[in-house]
């Protein structure tokens, strides 16, 4: 691999306009323009994050923070969601469907790191107006703002052609990132846990939603490929570091692979919920998921959580080692440092009314 850490820790380094453009040089060579010029703006320059306040991006903008990175962030909210994070991180008000503030909180930064989606509580058509209109006024601002470098978050199993709209839509947003003209790096995650995740704790959420048994999607026989929200955000700052992960789709996942049945036996030992796992045919499931978000819009079984059990959803095992040198965390060893004893029941009660915005994003 080839970092920009390792590059100025090289047995000789000349801090001259010479040795730089000799880099740049050997830079085009092996990673291309793209990789050049996103290197050239990687000085402490800064660093723009779209979808702020969700799981992943208040645990990105958080490590940037710490770090004293120069973060901005794009909020309809305006700077109350981003308190306490400190001065170092800078707060742009508006959204991804208005220009201007989009080249506000562009201008000047060398990554972008666009996270905003709708995968979770999302009908088809936010998805279609976040994830792809979105990520297109992302692109057409980041033209106009020359930015260094553009950083998505997909899934594994995207693809454009897909029958499932989850990955349908990250397909074709990926699509467009790779043909924006812009130099671009494409994370393919496996399910991302953690504290404040949706997907796991809504598991341990719809296992206190009946106290005898768990509905599951057919054998529950998908393979998964499940990776800690630490390791995700660690790869994601260390991607700004490596020449090599520009104008690149990079599919990661953590250091195991289970069933679908394996997460949600492993899920009930940790948090002691012994239920019957029935199998249920996923269209049912999904008639069922659809039926209830009528009368509780963001009741953890949705069309798109179901989406990611269509089909294995894996990355190639040792992937962010070979990448970042990086030791993911186990799922259950991780898990039980947060799960055990969470009164889960009272965050399923709270989840149930919870009321739908007028309008997502």
């Amino acid at each position: 691999m080839i970092s920009v850490t390792r590059i100025f820790k090289a047995p000789v380094v000349i801090l001259s306009l010479s040795a730089l453009e000799c880099l740049s040089l050997e830079s085009i060579r092996t990673s291309g323009y793209n990789a050049w010029r996103a290197f050239k703006m990687r000085r402490k320059a800064m660093i723009v994050v779209t979808g702020g306040s969700g799981f992943v991006g208040k645990a990105l903008i958080t490590r940037l923070a710490q770090q004293g990175e120069p973060v901005r962030v794009l909020s309809a909210s305006g700077r109350k969601a981003f308190a306490g994070l400190g001065q170092s991180v800078e707060v742009v008000q508006g959204n991804l469907y208005d220009a201007e503030s989009l080249y506000r909180a562009m201008i000047g930064a060398h990554t972008v790191f666009h996270l905003a989606s709708a995968q979770w509580w999302g009908k088809k058509r936010d998805l279609e107006r976040i994830d792809i209109r979105g990520t297109q006024n992302v692109i057409a601002a980041g033209r106009s703002a020359r930015i260094g470098r553009l950083v998505v978050l997909s899934h594994l199993g995207a693809a454009s052609a897909s029958a499932f709209t989850l990955l349908r839509v990250k397909g074709q947003v990926e699509e467009m990132v790779r043909t924006s003209g812009l130099a671009y790096t494409i994370f393919r995650s496996g399910i991302v846990f953690g504290q404040g995740d949706t997907f796991v704790n809504g598991i341990a959420q719809l296992l206190r939603a009946n106290p005898f048994i768990f509905l599951q999607p057919a054998q529950g026989e998908s393979l998964l490929h499940p990776l800690y929200i630490g390791d995700l955000i660690e790869a994601l700052v260390r991607s700004m570091e490596h020449l090599d992960t520009v104008d690149q789709t990079l599919s990661i996942g953590g250091p195991e692979y289970m069933t679908f049945n394996e997460m949600v036996r492993t899920i009930m030992r940790v948090t002691k919920a012994r239920r019957l796992i029935v199998p249920v045919p996923p269209w049912t499931l999904r008639a069922f998921a659809n039926l209830l978000s009528r009368f509780f819009p963001y009741f953890p079984l949705t069309s798109q959580w179901l989406d990611l059990l269509a089909a294995n959803r894996t990355a190639p095992m040792g992937a962010l080692y070979d990448l970042f040198e990086m030791q993911p965390r186990r799922f259950e060893d991780t898990i039980l440092t947060y799960m055990r004893g969470r009164p889960y029941r009272i965050e399923l009660l709270r989840t149930l009314l919870r009321r739908r915005p007028r309008r997502i994003a």
